[in-house]
């Protein structure tokens, strides 16, 4: 019998991820333009009509700055407007123009509560002919991933939840499971070195935590320039960015 039901379950777990992927190809993905990435998601980009979600890690596991520089670039590169939901009016503009993403295409809608921040993206999603819906969050739960998972489906828009904790204790919240259908953790790298002594270019260590339907694997990159594009950087001495479960994975 137990022959039997590990043949079943092998079975079932095929359907489910050919299921998924026709999913992710009927609505398209947006592709990163670094092979190395656009390869181990499914589809060959990040899905649209999917939630995806986003954090800091390291020294930035608090601030989450560079995930929300990630997600910036990430945005810059759809068409129409953004909406960004957030109880932290905090985000350093010049920062977000950096990276590609003009004030006038986002509407920000700031809330007192996490619950208004959810609930404002739900809507938003349901409104649908927008380019991203992007949401600060501390915490993700189960039933709300679900909801926003839902409504990114039925119009295509995708939606993004970078979770920003007000204490390092918080962070632990980030292996809890949801229904999002990619799980990124950005940390902060030394810059690139350049030819002449100055200021390098930005570098991030992405890591994909989970993907449905798709394999982890990490990535060091140059941060991404002002049209929100990123670049795969000289492979460290470590041997990171190798399509391997990662070993700061919650």
């Amino acid at each position: 019998m137990s022959a039997v039901r590990a043949h079943v379950i092998a079975d079932l777990r095929e359907r489910i991820s050919s299921i998924e992927s026709h999913a992710v190809k009927k609505v398209g993905c947006l592709e990163f333009g670094v092979p190395e990435i656009d390869a181990v998601l499914p589809g060959g980009g990040l899905a649209h009509g999917a939630l995806h979600e986003f954090a800091g890690g390291g020294a930035g596991t608090v601030d989450g700055a560079a995930a929300a520089l990630f997600v910036a670039g990430i945005v810059t590169r759809t068409t129409g407007p953004i909406v960004w939901s957030l109880t932290r009016p905090d985000l350093f503009f010049p920062a977000l123009a950096q990276v590609g993403l003009k004030a006038d295409r986002v509407i920000f809608v700031e809330s007192d509560k996490e619950e208004d921040v959810l609930a404002n993206m739900e809507e938003a999603l349901a409104f649908g002919g927008l380019g991203a819906v992007i949401g600060e969050i501390v915490r993700l739960p189960m039933t709300a991933s679900r909801r926003l998972q839902l409504a990114a489906e039925k119009t295509g828009t995708m939606a993004l939840a970078v979770r920003r904790w007000r204490r390092q204790t918080e962070a632990s919240d980030f292996g809890q499971p949801t229904a999002s259908t990619t799980r990124w953790r950005v940390s902060v790298r030394p810059s690139e070195e350049l030819p002449v002594p100055g200021v390098g270019r930005p570098r991030w260590f992405l890591e994909l935590m989970r993907s449905r339907a798709g394999e982890c694997a990490e990535f060091l990159v140059g941060a991404c320039d002002d049209k929100g594009r990123i670049h795969l950087s000289a492979r460290p001495a470590d041997g990171s960015h190798s399509s391997s479960r990662s070993i700061y994975s919650a």
